[in-house]
């Protein structure tokens, strides 16, 4: 990463990325959506697009193999420190998530940002 641009909030990973097509093939155009909370809520949930409004406050994070992924305002001030990589494990996905009933889930992973990554996002107006 080059000291002027910021790194990318959010990555997938290549098992995330055939999923993802797998279930656009189905759905049409998708989105994520990351809300926090308790039981579903704390799960990246799979969306068509045209199915779920996002709202007013909600961060655009980035792009995930071409589908936009958002989170609740409230989730990404506890997570703005951390760059996450959506993947899947197998189990059973949100009750209204697309990946619910394929035999695998979407997960989130994270790392910190370091520091000079952190001044990258600064400077860009993205933190």
């Amino acid at each position: 990463m080059s000291a002027s641009l910021p790194p990318e909030r959010v990555r997938v990973t290549g098992a995330a990325t055939a999923l993802i097509e797998e279930l656009r093939a189905q759905h049409g155009p998708l989105l994520f959506h990351q809300s926090g909370g308790c039981c579903d809520g704390s799960s990246p949930m799979c969306y068509p697009q045209d199915d779920f409004i996002v709202g007013d406050r909600d961060v655009l994070l980035g792009e995930v193999a071409g589908a936009p992924f958002y989170m609740s305002p409230s989730q990404y001030e506890y997570w703005k420190h951390t760059q996450l990589t959506l993947d899947v494990v197998p189990g059973q996905g949100g009750m209204f998530s697309l990946d619910n009933g394929t035999g695998t889930r979407f997960h989130i992973r994270s790392r910190l940002f370091t520091d000079d990554e952190v001044a990258a996002l600064q400077a860009a107006g993205r933190f």
